[in-house]
């Protein structure tokens, strides 16, 4: 089982993990109880981390929480003129949806 990444928190490497799973990758959070031991051991060696267990699945499981991590960012302009800019699909100003096109 690779270790794929080390998460900020127990929230982020769990939805890491489920996102691979739902991919069909086998993921799992490994660490998750170690943030008590924090002061004990260096902060940074009690993070959580997801692992996998191919270590064929590696590459694309990167390449899918890379996505995950790093969703497009549009630049729209809005029925009503307004200037709508990064991952929003709703108007700020009128609440108009983004159009499909």
């Amino acid at each position: 089982m690779p270790r794929l990444l080390q998460a900020p928190n127990l929230v982020m490497a769990t939805l890491w993990a489920d996102w691979l799973k739902a991919q069909g990758i086998d993921a799992s959070v490994q660490r998750e109880y170690l943030r008590s031991a924090a002061g004990e051991l260096p902060p940074d060696q009690c993070l959580p981390e997801v692992w996998i267990k191919d270590p064929l699945d590696q590459a694309r499981s990167l390449e899918l929480l890379h996505h995950l991590r790093h969703p497009p960012q549009r630049r729209w302009t809005c029925v009503c003129g307004e200037r709508v800019e990064g991952g929003f699909e709703q108007c700020w100003s009128c609440g108009a949806m983004l159009p499909f096109s």
